[in-house]
């Protein structure tokens, strides 16, 4: 089964979320930049500095987004949906890149010993840019999620991280305001600029694992109990039990390798079309997109007690019942029962 075959109908609504973030991004960054010029804070300088990343990640991820959309073709046969996790990974080296400059003027800033001024007007600017991120990462990481997109969720929870480090650097603005302890502003920077080192490579050990094929414990889960429920009733499908279970994410599409064990005497064109019927009812059950590639093993007489076809001719072994299938028997390369 071929879903990656055909253009996504729901590729538009992903491009124009990302495209929303593109140009709230542009007015964020313009309210951030007013904000550090209006007071000269090392703080405030941070929290511009990485609301540019935020613009670049949304331009790149504008481009991922649409290039992610394509169908399958001859030199990308199973897609092109990986360029998410690619440009998942761009954004948290961007964000890695952004923690190092603005640690590098925090640092700067504590040995010119400058004090910021007019906090008052610049923190107000900032609280309106900060609101607009929070209102903007929800609903990047909601159309995310909805529409299966690794670029929309992974800009979502990146202006997310913008909006709490934009809640701390308010607090310690206030210190100052307070206090008069003008180092407390360049130290206000410092940590955030510690804050967006850990988000940055975050994003890019999660998107390096997905880019690496690395098994998606979540999603192999999902899988196995799609077809405990399937193998439940016995031979609704022609399937007696399965090994050698894989699955590979690429973008919103899922991959999927199976082996599935049929009885041994049956015909090869009914043994196939039942197997197509079990991978569509796979990709249902599990609530997937993607695609199911089923290799075909004969039983051998190996499965008797577990399999409940009435009419075979060669059975050794009364049947005994379904036995329920568990993750390690469902990935095991070769069953050793």
């Amino acid at each position: 089964m071929d879903a990656g075959a055909t253009p996504d109908p729901r590729q538009p609504q992903r491009v124009r979320a990302i495209a929303v973030s593109l140009g709230a991004g542009l007015v964020i960054l313009g309210l951030k930049m007013a904000a550090w010029r209006l007071t000269g804070s090392a703080a405030l300088e941070s929290d511009a500095l990485e609301s540019i990343v935020n613009v670049l990640a949304a331009a790149f991820g504008l481009g991922a987004v649409v290039f992610a959309g394509r169908p399958a073709d001859r030199n990308h046969p199973y897609g092109h949906g990986k360029m998410e996790y690619f440009a998942a990974a761009f954004e948290g080296g961007l964000v890695s890149l952004a923690a190092v400059l603005i640690v590098v003027e925090a640092a700067r800033a504590f040995m010119r010993g400058a004090a910021p001024h007019d906090l008052g007007l610049g923190m107000a600017v900032n609280l309106g840019a900060g609101a607009l991120n929070g209102l903007l990462g929800w609903y990047l990481i909601s159309r995310g999620r909805a529409l299966g997109s690794k670029t929309l969720e992974a800009d979502g929870f990146h202006v997310l991280s913008d909006f709490a480090t934009t809640g701390g650097i308010l607090a310690g603005l206030l210190l100052v305001k307070a206090t008069g302890l003008w180092w407390l502003d360049p130290l206000t920077a410092a940590l955030v600029g510690v804050w967006l080192a850990r988000t940055g490579i975050t994003l890019v050990r999660e998107s390096a694992a997905a880019l690496l094929d690395e098994e998606d414990e979540p999603m192999i889960g999902r899988l196995v109990a799609a077809i405990g429920r399937l193998l439940e009733p016995g031979l609704a499908h022609g399937v007696i039990t399965v090994h050698g279970l894989r699955a590979i994410r690429a973008g919103r599409t899922t991959h999927v390798d199976i082996h599935m064990v049929v009885p041994e005497y049956r015909e090869l064109a009914l043994a196939h079309d039942q197997a197509e019927g079990f991978e569509k009812a796979l990709i249902a059950a599990a609530g997937i997109e993607g695609e199911v590639h089923a290799h075909l093993d004969p039983c051998r007489r190996k499965y008797c007690a577990r399999c409940s076809d009435p009419a075979c001719p060669i059975r050794q072994e009364p049947f005994q019942g379904v036995c329920p299938i568990n993750v390690e028997d469902a990935t095991q390369v070769e069953p050793t029962t």
